[in-house]
C-alpha cells in the first residue's frame, strides 16, 4: 500500500478536509481545516480536488517517510523549513518523495498550522462524508502517532499546479475581525458593546485551540442577569462566558452553547487568518457592514 508513515508526529497533527457541515441537528460539529485558503492551496498545487484530505500541523511539524512507492507532497501554511532526506526543498511547491525519503516539516517560523497535502490525498476512511479529525466529538480519524501509517489515494487527472504559494497571505501581526452584532448583543451594556468590543484591544489567548479562538482584554459587562437555554451555535460566533472574555468560534466549536453571542465573524479571510495567530497577537473587532 502506498502512503506516508508517520516518523514524528509533532504537537497536534490531524486529518482535515473540508469538514461536515450539515449535521448540527445530529449534535455533530463541522470540524475541517482551520485556515481553508492554505488547505486550498496545498491540493491546488498537487492537482488535488478541494475537498481532498490534508494534514493540519500545529507549531512544530510533523515528519513523514513514503513507503510503497514515490508520492508527491507539498506544504503550506505557517512558513517554515522543509527538507527531504536532510536536504532543503521548497515551501509551497510540489516535492517529490521517493519510496524511502523522509519529509521533515519544521517548526513554524511565524504562524501557528501548517498544511501538508500528498497528490492523491490522504485517504484515511471517512466518517459521514468527512475525513476530518474532530477533537470535540472524537468523529473521525485519531490525531496522528508515530508509526501511524496514513494510506494515500489514487492521483486525478489534473496536473500539478505552478508554484503560486507566494500568493498565500502570511500570519497576522494584527488580527482584525469583522463583526455582525448578534443575535444576542442586547445582553450587553452599549459601553460594553460599542466603547469596548469595538474600540479596545484584544490579544489572542494561549488557551486557543481548534475549538475557539480565546481572546484576553477588557471583560464585556452584562446588561442583564439570567442564563440562556442553549441553542444552535454557528461557525465564527462570538460567544461570551461569564468572565466576559470574548471567545471567536472555529471548525470543531460545539452545535448548542447557552452563553450569549454578542455577533459572529463570517466565514472567509479573517478566520482563516485566526487559525494562524498565536497568543499575544493583537485583536480588533470592527462592526461589519450591515451590522444592525
Amino acid at each position: 500500500m502506498r502512503g506516508l508513515e508517520v516518523v514524528r508526529a509533532g504537537a497536534l497533527t490531524t486529518v482535515q478536509d473540508l469538514g461536515r457541515p450539515g449535521y448540527a441537528h445530529l449534535g455533530v460539529p463541522r470540524s475541517g481545516a482551520l485556515d481553508t485558503g492554505a488547505r486550498a492551496l496545498a491540493n491546488r498545487l498537487l492537482g488535488n480536488p478541494p475537498g481532498a484530505a490534508v494534514l493540519e500541523t500545529t507549531l512544530d511539524g510533523v515528519e513523514l517517510r513514503a513507503v510503497g512507492g514515490p508520492v508527491t507532497v507539498a506544504v503550506t501554511g505557517a512558513p517554515c523549513a522543509v527538507r527531504v532526506c536532510g536536504r532543503a526543498v521548497a515551501w509551497g511547491a510540489p516535492v517529490l518523495l521517493r519510496a524511502g525519503a523522509e519529509l521533515e516539516v519544521g517548526r513554524a517560523e511565524s504562524g501557528v498550522r501548517g498544511y501538508v497535502a500528498v497528490r492523491g490525498g490522504f485517504a484515511v476512511e471517512p466518517v459521514l462524508g468527512s475525513r476530518s479529525t474532530d477533537l470535540l466529538s472524537g468523529l473521525g480519524p485519531p490525531v496522528l502517532a508515530v508509526g501511524a501509517l496514513l494510506p494515500v489515494g489514487a492521483p486525478g487527472p489534473d496536473p500539478v499546479a505552478g508554484v503560486d504559494g507566494p500568493a498565500a497571505p502570511g500570519p497576522p501581526s494584527e488580527l482584525v475581525l469583522p463583526l455582525r452584532l448578534g443575535p444576542r448583543a442586547d445582553w450587553f451594556t452599549a459601553e460594553s458593546v460599542t466603547g469596548r468590543l469595538l474600540r479596545a484591544a484584544y490579544r489572542v489567548s494561549a488557551a486557543s485551540n481548534r475549538i475557539g479562538l480565546r481572546t484576553e482584554g477588557a471583560p464585556l459587562v452584562r446588561a442583564r442577569g439570567g442564563e440562556l437555554p442553549s441553542e444552535g451555535m454557528v461557525l465564527g460566533a462570538v460567544q461570551v462566558p461569564p468572565d466576559g472574555q470574548p471567545v471567536v468560534f472555529l471548525a470543531d466549536h460545539p452545535v448548542t452553547g447557552g452563553y450569549p453571542v454578542v455577533g459572529v465573524v463570517p466565514p472567509g479571510p479573517a478566520l482563516d487568518a485566526a487559525a494562524q495567530a498565536r497568543p499575544g497577537t493583537p485583536v480588533r473587532f470592527l462592526r461589519s457592514p450591515g451590522s444592525r
